[in-house]
């Protein structure tokens, strides 16, 4: 809340610096000589320069504000990310994923065609990062598609958790089994 304070200030200030620079410029004399002018001219790119730097500095602020507050809100002692891949697709089709963590919702995500290609084409989705105290957890991942034959699919997979001290990766893979002609969902812990 007082990131997003201190940001929308420095925007402000920012902004109100290129409107200062003109309303300073207006009141020039009508018949200024060519120097006069050249002068004006260089200042005005000298705060261009000064404007172009402190939104330099601005975007850099705030990348390191994002990762401090990731730091903060999700420390590795405690956090949990739950990613979604994908491998082939020709059995399914994603449509959403919802994830419960010990019978709460916690992620519910409807994927768009295109976020649903990238997917098929190696992409990996974060849909969940938060924080679990040590102890075991019951994870419950449910996935909604288009099965084989082009009928609405919806399955689940489970998986008991056990979280220590660390950060605790999970992947939600979704891969053909062609003996069956079905989609395998399968959870993956990484350490």
């Amino acid at each position: 809340m007082l990131r997003k304070f201190y940001l929308k200030s420095l925007a402000l200030c920012l902004l109100s610096l290129p409107l200062a620079a003109q309303e300073a410029q207006a009141p020039a004399a009508p018949a200024a000589p060519p120097a006069a002018t050249a002068a004006s001219s260089e200042e005005f790119k000298s705060l261009d320069q000064e404007v172009q730097s402190l939104k330099k500095e601005v975007l850099d602020l705030n990348r390191e504000l994002f990762v401090l507050e990731e730091e903060l809100l999700f420390p590795a002692n405690t956090q949990v990310a739950v990613f979604v891949s994908m491998d082939v697709g020709e059995f399914f089709a994603l449509d959403s994923v919802t994830l419960k963590i010990d019978n709460k919702e916690v992620a519910n995500y409807l994927y768009t065609q295109r976020e649903a290609e990238a997917l098929l084409k190696g992409g990996v989705h974060r849909v969940f990062i938060g924080n679990l105290k040590a102890g075991e957890h019951e994870l419950i991942a449910l996935f909604t598609g288009q099965g084989p034959n082009v009928r609405d699919y919806r399955r689940g997979a489970t998986v008991r958790l056990e979280k220590g001290v660390g950060a605790k990766y999970v992947e939600l893979k979704i891969s053909d089994r062609a003996a069956k002609a079905q989609p395998e969902f399968v959870v993956k812990e990484w350490e």
